[in-house]
Protein backbone atom coordinates (compact mmCIF):
# COMPACT_ATOMS: atom_id res chain seq x y z
CA UNK A 1 0.00 0.00 0.00
CA UNK A 2 3.17 2.15 0.53
CA UNK A 3 4.52 1.54 -2.39
CA UNK A 4 1.56 1.97 -4.43
CA UNK A 5 0.92 5.69 -2.75
CA UNK A 6 4.79 6.35 -2.96
CA UNK A 7 4.45 5.82 -7.09
CA UNK A 8 1.44 7.93 -7.44
CA UNK A 9 3.05 10.51 -5.49
CA UNK A 10 6.35 10.29 -8.02
CA UNK A 11 3.86 9.93 -11.42
CA UNK A 12 1.96 13.46 -9.69
CA UNK A 13 5.91 15.04 -9.03
CA UNK A 14 6.31 14.13 -12.85
CA UNK A 15 3.27 15.85 -14.44
CA UNK A 16 3.21 18.64 -12.47
CA UNK A 17 7.16 19.20 -13.72
CA UNK A 18 5.80 18.59 -17.52
CA UNK A 19 3.53 20.90 -17.21
CA UNK A 20 5.80 23.78 -15.70
CA UNK A 21 8.27 23.23 -18.20
CA UNK A 22 5.86 23.59 -20.90
CA UNK A 23 4.88 27.10 -19.03
CA UNK A 24 8.29 27.85 -19.39
CA UNK A 25 8.75 27.06 -23.03
CA UNK A 26 5.94 28.20 -24.14
CA UNK A 27 6.17 31.07 -26.71
CA UNK A 28 4.98 34.45 -25.10
CA UNK A 29 2.18 37.09 -26.39
CA UNK A 30 4.17 39.77 -28.46
CA UNK A 31 3.01 42.76 -30.35
CA UNK A 32 3.36 42.64 -33.90
CA UNK A 33 6.64 43.84 -35.68
CA UNK A 34 6.46 46.88 -37.40
CA UNK A 35 6.05 46.25 -41.60
CA UNK A 36 7.13 50.10 -42.27
CA UNK A 37 8.68 52.64 -39.43
CA UNK A 38 9.43 56.35 -40.36
CA UNK A 39 10.63 58.93 -38.01
CA UNK A 40 10.53 62.62 -37.74
CA UNK A 41 12.62 65.79 -35.63
CA UNK A 42 11.65 69.11 -34.89
CA UNK A 43 9.60 71.55 -33.14
CA UNK A 44 8.93 71.15 -29.02
CA UNK A 45 6.15 73.73 -29.25
CA UNK A 46 3.64 70.96 -30.82
CA UNK A 47 5.48 67.97 -29.52
CA UNK A 48 3.08 66.99 -26.74
CA UNK A 49 0.03 66.93 -29.39
CA UNK A 50 2.34 65.32 -32.43
CA UNK A 51 2.88 62.47 -29.60
CA UNK A 52 -0.82 61.81 -28.20
CA UNK A 53 -1.35 61.70 -32.66
CA UNK A 54 0.99 59.11 -33.10
CA UNK A 55 0.03 57.07 -30.34
CA UNK A 56 -3.74 57.49 -31.32
CA UNK A 57 -2.88 56.13 -34.92
CA UNK A 58 -0.70 53.38 -33.60
CA UNK A 59 -3.54 52.04 -32.15
CA UNK A 60 -5.66 51.14 -35.57
CA UNK A 61 -2.29 50.16 -37.11
CA UNK A 62 0.16 48.65 -34.80
CA UNK A 63 1.85 47.41 -37.63
CA UNK A 64 3.14 50.78 -38.11
CA UNK A 65 5.82 52.61 -36.29
CA UNK A 66 6.18 56.31 -36.23
CA UNK A 67 8.96 58.09 -34.08
CA UNK A 68 9.34 61.88 -33.29
CA UNK A 69 12.21 63.41 -31.32
CA UNK A 70 11.58 66.78 -30.03
CA UNK A 71 14.96 68.68 -30.75
CA UNK A 72 13.62 72.01 -31.51
CA UNK A 73 12.79 73.54 -34.84
CA UNK A 74 16.09 74.71 -36.46
CA UNK A 75 17.79 71.21 -35.20
CA UNK A 76 14.61 69.80 -36.67
CA UNK A 77 14.99 71.54 -39.69
CA UNK A 78 18.82 70.99 -40.26
CA UNK A 79 17.83 67.39 -40.06
CA UNK A 80 15.71 67.32 -42.74
CA UNK A 81 17.95 69.20 -44.76
CA UNK A 82 20.25 66.43 -44.68
CA UNK A 83 17.35 63.79 -45.14
CA UNK A 84 18.10 62.51 -41.75
CA UNK A 85 14.70 62.10 -41.13
CA UNK A 86 11.13 61.10 -42.98
CA UNK A 87 9.69 64.64 -41.69
CA UNK A 88 10.66 67.21 -39.92
CA UNK A 89 8.71 69.63 -38.42
CA UNK A 90 9.54 73.72 -37.38
CA UNK A 91 7.80 76.76 -36.04
CA UNK A 92 9.31 78.96 -38.57
CA UNK A 93 8.45 77.55 -41.75
CA UNK A 94 11.42 77.16 -44.29
CA UNK A 95 12.39 80.19 -46.07
CA UNK A 96 13.02 79.88 -50.09
CA UNK A 97 16.63 79.49 -49.53
CA UNK A 98 16.31 76.73 -47.43
CA UNK A 99 13.68 74.92 -49.78
CA UNK A 100 15.65 75.37 -52.52
CA UNK A 101 18.26 73.23 -51.01
CA UNK A 102 16.02 70.07 -51.08
CA UNK A 103 16.94 68.08 -53.93
CA UNK A 104 13.60 65.49 -53.57
CA UNK A 105 11.27 69.24 -52.82
CA UNK A 106 9.59 69.94 -50.30
CA UNK A 107 5.88 70.27 -48.78
CA UNK A 108 4.97 73.06 -45.69
CA UNK A 109 2.22 71.42 -44.48
CA UNK A 110 0.65 73.56 -41.53
CA UNK A 111 -0.46 70.94 -38.51
CA UNK A 112 -1.83 72.82 -35.79
CA UNK A 113 -1.51 76.22 -33.99
CA UNK A 114 -0.72 77.58 -30.65
CA UNK A 115 -0.52 80.09 -28.67
CA UNK A 116 2.58 81.77 -26.68
CA UNK A 117 2.14 83.25 -23.06
CA UNK A 118 3.90 85.00 -20.98
CA UNK A 119 4.48 82.68 -17.86
CA UNK A 120 5.62 84.01 -14.65
CA UNK A 121 6.71 83.18 -11.13
CA UNK A 122 5.94 85.68 -8.57
CA UNK A 123 4.81 84.03 -5.21
CA UNK A 124 2.35 85.93 -2.88
CA UNK A 125 1.06 87.98 -6.29
CA UNK A 126 -2.49 89.33 -5.27
CA UNK A 127 -3.82 88.92 -8.75
CA UNK A 128 -2.82 88.21 -12.40
CA UNK A 129 -0.57 90.62 -14.17
CA UNK A 130 -1.47 92.71 -17.11
CA UNK A 131 1.16 93.39 -19.46
CA UNK A 132 0.84 96.29 -21.94
CA UNK A 133 2.83 95.94 -25.21
CA UNK A 134 5.55 98.15 -24.91
CA UNK A 135 5.89 96.77 -21.37
CA UNK A 136 6.50 93.13 -22.27
CA UNK A 137 9.02 94.25 -25.10
CA UNK A 138 10.95 96.21 -22.09
CA UNK A 139 11.09 93.26 -20.14
CA UNK A 140 12.69 90.86 -23.03
CA UNK A 141 14.55 93.65 -24.35
CA UNK A 142 16.15 94.51 -20.75
CA UNK A 143 15.09 97.84 -20.00
CA UNK A 144 12.47 97.38 -17.34
CA UNK A 145 14.93 95.41 -14.79
CA UNK A 146 12.24 95.75 -11.56
CA UNK A 147 8.90 93.97 -11.18
CA UNK A 148 7.92 97.03 -9.20
CA UNK A 149 8.88 99.54 -12.11
CA UNK A 150 6.35 102.22 -12.47
CA UNK A 151 5.15 101.20 -16.13
CA UNK A 152 4.34 97.37 -15.19
CA UNK A 153 2.19 99.66 -11.23
CA UNK A 154 0.67 102.09 -13.65
CA UNK A 155 -0.91 98.84 -15.67
CA UNK A 156 -1.37 96.66 -12.26
CA UNK A 157 -2.77 99.27 -9.49
CA UNK A 158 -4.49 96.89 -7.66
CA UNK A 159 -1.48 94.37 -7.46
CA UNK A 160 1.31 94.76 -4.68
CA UNK A 161 4.98 94.17 -7.04
CA UNK A 162 8.15 93.76 -5.20
CA UNK A 163 11.03 95.72 -5.71
CA UNK A 164 12.72 92.46 -6.95
CA UNK A 165 14.74 91.94 -10.20
CA UNK A 166 13.11 90.40 -13.14
CA UNK A 167 14.86 86.93 -14.54
CA UNK A 168 13.99 86.14 -17.71
CA UNK A 169 14.04 83.09 -19.49
CA UNK A 170 14.68 82.08 -22.54
CA UNK A 171 15.91 79.44 -25.07
CA UNK A 172 19.23 78.51 -25.79
CA UNK A 173 18.62 76.49 -28.71
CA UNK A 174 17.79 77.32 -31.85
CA UNK A 175 13.84 77.59 -31.77
CA UNK A 176 10.96 77.96 -33.81
CA UNK A 177 9.07 79.59 -30.22
CA UNK A 178 11.68 82.30 -30.24
CA UNK A 179 11.30 83.18 -33.93
CA UNK A 180 7.23 83.48 -33.48
CA UNK A 181 7.98 85.68 -30.33
CA UNK A 182 10.52 87.74 -32.02
CA UNK A 183 8.11 88.02 -35.12
CA UNK A 184 5.62 89.30 -32.89
CA UNK A 185 7.98 91.83 -31.01
CA UNK A 186 9.18 93.17 -33.67
CA UNK A 187 5.44 93.70 -35.34
CA UNK A 188 4.66 95.92 -32.25
CA UNK A 189 8.09 97.73 -31.61
CA UNK A 190 9.80 99.44 -34.27
CA UNK A 191 12.74 100.09 -31.86
CA UNK A 192 12.82 96.35 -31.33
CA UNK A 193 12.86 95.28 -35.35
CA UNK A 194 15.46 98.28 -36.59
CA UNK A 195 18.53 98.29 -33.34
CA UNK A 196 16.95 95.60 -31.76
CA UNK A 197 17.35 91.43 -31.67
CA UNK A 198 15.40 91.63 -34.56
CA UNK A 199 13.47 88.26 -35.87
CA UNK A 200 15.70 84.91 -35.37
CA UNK A 201 15.30 81.57 -34.31
CA UNK A 202 18.21 82.18 -32.18
CA UNK A 203 18.38 85.56 -30.09
CA UNK A 204 21.38 88.06 -28.59
CA UNK A 205 19.27 88.20 -25.11
CA UNK A 206 20.45 90.41 -22.44
CA UNK A 207 23.57 89.42 -20.82
CA UNK A 208 21.26 88.10 -16.88
CA UNK A 209 18.90 86.17 -19.16
CA UNK A 210 18.58 82.25 -17.91
CA UNK A 211 18.47 79.97 -20.94
CA UNK A 212 17.07 76.74 -21.45
CA UNK A 213 16.20 73.79 -23.76
CA UNK A 214 13.09 73.42 -25.07
CA UNK A 215 9.89 74.55 -24.19
CA UNK A 216 9.72 71.87 -21.39
CA UNK A 217 13.17 73.71 -20.01
CA UNK A 218 11.85 77.35 -19.97
CA UNK A 219 8.62 76.09 -18.34
CA UNK A 220 10.39 74.19 -15.43
CA UNK A 221 13.49 77.33 -15.22
CA UNK A 222 10.27 79.83 -14.47
CA UNK A 223 8.61 77.42 -11.90
CA UNK A 224 11.82 76.80 -9.67
CA UNK A 225 12.59 80.51 -9.78
CA UNK A 226 10.78 83.22 -8.05
CA UNK A 227 10.95 86.86 -9.90
CA UNK A 228 10.74 85.01 -13.42
CA UNK A 229 8.92 85.47 -16.41
CA UNK A 230 9.91 83.68 -19.91
CA UNK A 231 8.02 83.06 -23.61
CA UNK A 232 6.70 79.43 -23.31
CA UNK A 233 3.93 77.38 -25.36
CA UNK A 234 0.56 77.46 -23.04
CA UNK A 235 0.33 73.33 -23.00
CA UNK A 236 3.69 73.62 -21.56
CA UNK A 237 3.29 76.47 -19.10
CA UNK A 238 -0.18 74.94 -18.41
CA UNK A 239 0.96 71.43 -17.32
CA UNK A 240 3.65 73.27 -15.34
CA UNK A 241 1.19 75.15 -12.76
CA UNK A 242 2.36 78.36 -14.12
CA UNK A 243 0.68 81.92 -13.69
CA UNK A 244 0.70 83.78 -17.00
CA UNK A 245 0.11 87.48 -17.78
CA UNK A 246 -2.88 89.04 -19.80
CA UNK A 247 -1.25 90.81 -22.79
CA UNK A 248 -2.20 93.53 -24.89
CA UNK A 249 -3.51 92.66 -28.10
CA UNK A 250 -3.84 94.99 -31.34
CA UNK A 251 -7.03 96.37 -30.30
CA UNK A 252 -5.88 97.47 -26.95
CA UNK A 253 -7.72 94.76 -25.52
CA UNK A 254 -6.00 92.66 -22.31
CA UNK A 255 -7.04 89.20 -23.80
CA UNK A 256 -6.61 85.92 -21.52
CA UNK A 257 -4.23 83.36 -23.34
CA UNK A 258 -6.66 80.83 -24.30
CA UNK A 259 -6.81 78.53 -26.98
CA UNK A 260 -10.11 79.59 -27.83
CA UNK A 261 -8.82 83.50 -28.35
CA UNK A 262 -5.71 82.04 -30.80
CA UNK A 263 -8.57 80.59 -32.05
CA UNK A 264 -10.49 83.75 -32.88
CA UNK A 265 -6.87 85.20 -34.34
CA UNK A 266 -6.81 82.25 -36.99
CA UNK A 267 -10.08 82.31 -38.12
CA UNK A 268 -9.46 86.81 -38.44
CA UNK A 269 -6.84 85.17 -41.09
CA UNK A 270 -7.65 81.97 -42.72
CA UNK A 271 -9.02 83.77 -45.99
CA UNK A 272 -4.97 85.21 -46.45
CA UNK A 273 -3.07 81.97 -46.29
CA UNK A 274 -1.17 81.90 -49.19
CA UNK A 275 -1.07 79.39 -52.10
CA UNK A 276 2.69 77.79 -50.38
CA UNK A 277 0.64 77.49 -47.16
CA UNK A 278 3.54 80.04 -45.44
CA UNK A 279 1.71 82.30 -42.74
CA UNK A 280 2.65 84.54 -40.10
CA UNK A 281 0.52 86.27 -37.03
CA UNK A 282 3.08 88.80 -36.14
CA UNK A 283 0.33 90.76 -34.82
CA UNK A 284 -3.21 89.58 -35.42
CA UNK A 285 -6.25 91.49 -35.76
CA UNK A 286 -9.69 91.00 -34.07
CA UNK A 287 -10.72 92.63 -30.84
CA UNK A 288 -10.58 89.18 -28.84
CA UNK A 289 -7.41 87.72 -30.74
CA UNK A 290 -4.55 86.87 -28.42
CA UNK A 291 -2.00 88.50 -29.86
CA UNK A 292 0.73 85.75 -29.76
CA UNK A 293 0.28 83.14 -32.05
CA UNK A 294 1.52 80.89 -34.62
CA UNK A 295 0.94 77.94 -36.74
CA UNK A 296 3.37 74.86 -36.60
CA UNK A 297 4.61 72.91 -39.68
CA UNK A 298 5.19 69.41 -40.85
CA UNK A 299 7.79 69.44 -43.26
CA UNK A 300 7.44 66.49 -46.07
CA UNK A 301 9.35 65.10 -49.10
CA UNK A 302 7.73 65.72 -52.66
CA UNK A 303 9.20 62.50 -53.27
CA UNK A 304 9.90 59.68 -51.51
CA UNK A 305 12.50 56.62 -53.08
CA UNK A 306 10.65 54.23 -50.59
CA UNK A 307 7.02 54.08 -51.29
CA UNK A 308 6.02 52.25 -48.45
CA UNK A 309 7.61 54.84 -46.03
CA UNK A 310 6.16 57.78 -48.20
CA UNK A 311 2.61 55.92 -48.11
CA UNK A 312 3.02 55.89 -44.48
CA UNK A 313 4.16 59.19 -44.32
CA UNK A 314 1.20 60.55 -46.99
CA UNK A 315 -1.81 58.41 -44.58
CA UNK A 316 -0.79 59.57 -40.70
CA UNK A 317 -0.83 63.66 -42.17
CA UNK A 318 -4.05 62.77 -43.59
CA UNK A 319 -5.20 61.65 -40.27
CA UNK A 320 -3.70 64.10 -38.43
CA UNK A 321 -5.44 66.70 -40.31
CA UNK A 322 -8.69 65.12 -40.11
CA UNK A 323 -9.15 62.87 -36.87
CA UNK A 324 -5.79 64.07 -35.39
CA UNK A 325 -7.39 67.88 -34.76
CA UNK A 326 -9.98 66.53 -32.23
CA UNK A 327 -7.58 65.99 -30.05
CA UNK A 328 -5.95 70.23 -30.34
CA UNK A 329 -8.07 71.60 -27.57
CA UNK A 330 -7.59 69.01 -24.75
CA UNK A 331 -4.02 69.58 -25.37
CA UNK A 332 -3.54 73.34 -25.31
CA UNK A 333 -3.80 73.36 -29.37
CA UNK A 334 -5.93 75.22 -31.53
CA UNK A 335 -7.68 73.50 -34.05
CA UNK A 336 -6.86 74.55 -37.59
CA UNK A 337 -9.59 76.40 -39.50
CA UNK A 338 -11.57 74.45 -42.40
CA UNK A 339 -10.24 76.55 -45.32
CA UNK A 340 -6.64 75.61 -43.63
CA UNK A 341 -7.28 72.44 -43.69
CA UNK A 342 -8.84 71.65 -47.01
CA UNK A 343 -5.52 73.99 -48.36
CA UNK A 344 -3.15 71.59 -46.22
CA UNK A 345 -4.91 67.86 -47.44
CA UNK A 346 -4.73 69.04 -51.08
CA UNK A 347 -0.79 69.57 -50.51
CA UNK A 348 -0.17 66.48 -48.78
CA UNK A 349 -2.56 64.56 -51.74
CA UNK A 350 0.29 65.84 -54.44
CA UNK A 351 3.46 63.77 -52.13
CA UNK A 352 4.66 60.93 -54.64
Amino acid sequence: MIARSQSIIIVMTLIALFLVACGQNAPETTKPQAEVQISGAGATFPAPLYRKWIEEYQKNNPDKAIFYESVGSGEGTKRFLKEQVDFGASDAAMSDEEMTKVNRGVKLIPATAGIIVLAYNLKGLNGILRLPRDVYVGIFAGTIKTWNDPRIQQANPGLSLPAASIILVTRVDSSGTTFAFTNHLSAVSKEWRDRGPGVSKLVNWPPNAMAARGNEGVAGRIKMSDGAIGYVEYGFAQRAGLAFALVENKSGKFVEPLPSNGQAALMNSAEHMPANLRMFLPDPTGENSYPIVTYTWLMLYETYSDGAKGGLVKNFVHWALDEGQHYSEALGFCSLPTRIVGLATKAVDEVR
